[in-house]
């Protein structure tokens, strides 16, 4: 196996000082979002908010939240680790620290953050650790990347609750990372809405049957 096809597989994060160095230049992205027409990515209309999630491969993950009513855009991305600016290549080989993830602009008032997180753990496995299905390496690791306390507290509130819910399926723990989000690094142009572009490419995700209550978490 070449050393590339072994760091694709690669299950334990790395440090600081081992990670790639990456660039000052991000990549170029299209202004529009492929199916919707929106802005890609700049200034959202007031009173949105955005989600950073991440479920496995971004193209299945995208696809969820774009098909989602209330929904503004959506962006396949990385996120999560410590390389600035890197490149598709450099996250597969698990020496940047990022997850695969998807950025997520929303109307409140039309679908909650709680609704958000319905489809996040519904929509994938939790507790596969670095993996998703076939897909293994730290890239493909399940993770909420909260951008204020209010989300942070949803998204704790959530995975507690979504946990009880695994618990009486039989199912295991969750092993997804939730922190204070970051910088979310655009992925390459052809990986934004990819499987609207290819509607036969391939798709990894797959959820655990398990039910999550709408709004799971959500204040009173």
């Amino acid at each position: 196996m070449f050393l590339l096809d072994i760091l694709r597989h690669k299950t334990s994060l790395i440090t600081d000082k081992d990670a790639l160095p990456g660039r000052t230049k991000a990549v170029d992205v299209p202004a529009q979002h492929f199916v919707n027409g929106n802005p890609l990515k700049g200034s959202v209309p007031e009173g949105f908010e955005t989600a950073i999630v991440a479920m496995g491969c971004f193209w299945g993950a995208e696809r969820l939240f774009w098909q989602t009513e209330g929904v503004w855009t959506t962006a396949a991305g990385y996120a999560g680790g410590i390389t600035p600016n890197p490149t598709y290549n450099e996250t597969c080989t698990g020496m940047t620290a990022h997850t695969e993830a998807v950025l997520v602009v929303f109307d409140p008032k039309i679908i909650s953050y709680g609704e958000i997180l319905k489809i996040f753990w519904e929509g994938h496995n939790p507790t596969q650790g670095m993996r998703q299905g076939n897909d293994s390496g730290t890239q493909y690791r399940s993770a909420l990347y909260t951008l204020s306390d209010t989300q942070a507290e949803i998204a704790a509130q959530s995975t507690r609750d979504y946990q009880a819910a695994l618990d009486k399926s039989g199912l295991g723990k969750i092993t997804t990372e939730v922190k204070p989000a970051e910088e979310f690094y655009y992925a390459e142009e052809y990986h934004q809405q990819y499987l609207a572009k290819n509607p036969g490419g391939y798709c990894g995700i797959g959820g655990t049957g398990v039910s999550c209550p709408i709004g799971l978490g959500e204040p009173a």
